[in-house]
């Protein structure tokens, strides 16, 4: 298993019940913590990691030298261009090609454009190993479905797509996870129909959240509430229930610039896509400008005012802050003179700093409520379902509800 995060551990540690297997990955700490049974990402307990034990852990290539099959599941990431970053993947690759020995497969799970596993992959893994593709060594693609956070639809529940460079590949990925799903595979037909479903899935996801947000700007206009809308709406029974909000994490605000960066390379240039990448990538900026508008109504001095950002990861009860929105509201607020404080009981701090260079508290003890001139709850953590909304009373405060989940009475503001 090349790649021990939200993706590859869970998978490692449900094949690690069966299979000799082996866990590569380039960070020692996160190796160092899984040997002591803790998952920092939350996907695994500490007992998973002990049933797993036929799973060992690594960042040698030299241990992986005997593997029969590889599967990568590292990230793949955008640029600050919003181009498609196949860094991490390219080096996985690399690691692959030093170690993979004849008759051996790689499967890839990364979201990729439709393609990319055959013409930028393959070619790396042949040269670093010297064999030849689909007559030495064989590939095949089952895009990652995991949801972070999410405790009901884990690997084993989710239906997977499988698909291999020949027949006889094809097969045997599938007879793999089928080993250990029980929700079953379905056998796409080849590698680039499996990489086009994957990326589709999460473009159709994020088109239909574009929409919402959209709704969600002229409604605001015509002072109707969304919520209202969008209940009444929903008593129909083909609805979508989507709800508008800030879109992030590693899948939803990512993967559409994969299928729009390969269109365009072709010569096409998708519009529809794009356009509702351009909605969800202006909802910080938009949720920031509503709540110093909010300020200026009550009378507030926005410059200098405190303003507490309640939430950093990118969904709720999850500690994962990958390509998080609620940074680029940070930094609105901040560019309107706003001194921004963030609390999230989820998420690590250290990694806040790290990533987006922000300070950042994981126990409320440490916050005076009082101080505030905004609460902008951009994150439904259970946690702020359950704070003690009166500690935040102070004279013509705001509070503005990003994910629309605290009573309406409570707000003077929601998406």
């Amino acid at each position: 298993m090349i790649g021990l995060g939200y993706v590859g551990l869970p998978l490692a540690v449900e094949f690690g019940r069966k299979f000799d297997v082996v866990g590569f990955d380039v960070k020692k700490e996160r190796l160092k913590m899984l040997r002591q049974g803790v998952d920092v990402t939350l996907e695994t307990s500490s007992e998973d990691l002990e049933n797993a034990r036929f799973l060992r852990y690594t960042d040698s290539i030299d241990d992986l030298r005997d593997r029969d099959i590889f599967i990568v599941t590292v990230p793949t990431p955008v640029d600050e261009h919003k181009q498609p970053d196949l860094t991490p993947l390219i080096r996985a690759s690399e690691t692959v090609g030093k170690a993979i020995k004849r008759g051996g497969i790689v499967i890839y799970e990364s979201t990729v454009y439709p393609g990319c596993t055959e013409e930028d992959c393959v070619p790396v893994i042949e040269q670093f190993s010297g064999l030849k593709y689909n007559a030495d060594f064989f590939c095949g693609y089952s895009p990652e479905r995991i949801n972070p956070g999410d405790k009901k639809h884990t690997l084993t529940r989710i239906l997977k797509v499988v698909s291999g460079s020949t027949p006889e590949t094809a097969q045997q990925v599938q007879a793999l996870y089928d080993s250990i799903l029980t929700a079953g595979t379905f056998l796409a037909s080849s590698i680039k129909v499996a990489e086009a479903a994957k990326v589709i899935e999460n473009s159709q996801r994020d088109l239909n959240i574009a929409f919402v947000n959209e709704l969600a700007k002229i409604f605001n206009l015509m002072q109707i509430d969304t919520s209202d809308v969008l209940a009444a709406a929903g008593t129909k029974w083909n609805f979508l229930p989507f709800k508008p909000g800030l879109v992030g994490g590693h899948c939803i605000g990512v993967d559409p610039y994969y299928l729009t960066y390969k269109a365009q390379a072709l010569g096409y240039l998708p519009e529809v896509i794009l356009a509702g990448r351009r909605i969800n990538d202006g909802m910080n900026e938009y949720v920031a400008t509503r709540v110093v508008k909010l300020m200026i109504k009550k009378h507030q001095q926005v410059c200098d005012s405190r303003v507490l950002i309640l939430g950093m990861t990118f969904k709720e009860n999850c500690p994962d802050i990958r390509n998080s929105q609620v940074p680029g509201v940070v930094r609105a607020l901040q560019d309107f003179g706003c001194k921004v404080d963030i609390y999230d009981p989820w998420a690590d701090p250290a990694e806040i700093k790290e990533n987006y260079g922000f300070e950042a508290v994981n126990d409320f003890s440490q916050l005076d409520p009082a101080v505030y001139d905004a609460v902008v709850a951009a994150v439904a953590h259970q946690q702020f379902r359950n704070l003690e909304w009166g500690a935040f009373s102070k004279p013509r405060r705001v509070i503005f509800d990003v994910k629309g989940f605290l009573p309406a009475d409570l707000v003077d503001g929601r998406l």
